[in-house]
């Protein structure tokens, strides 16, 4: 559970900017969009692969 602490004279605007980037770069949204619906796991093999060719022809 991500957490962060009000400090002495800190705006609530300055507090919600900390936390979400403390979230972001937790990977805390982008795990809880993955898990939102249930993948078979040959759909996350079809997935991968996928990226994987879409990487090595950036990569050329």
């Amino acid at each position: 559970m991500t957490r962060v602490v009000l400090s002495e004279g800190e705006s609530f605007e300055s507090l919600l900017k900390r936390f979400n980037k403390k979230v972001q770069t937790e990977g805390i949204l982008s795990e809880a969009r993955r898990r939102e619906h249930f993948e078979s796991p040959s759909i996350r093999r079809k997935k991968k692969a996928a990226a994987k060719r879409r990487k090595s022809a950036r990569a050329r």
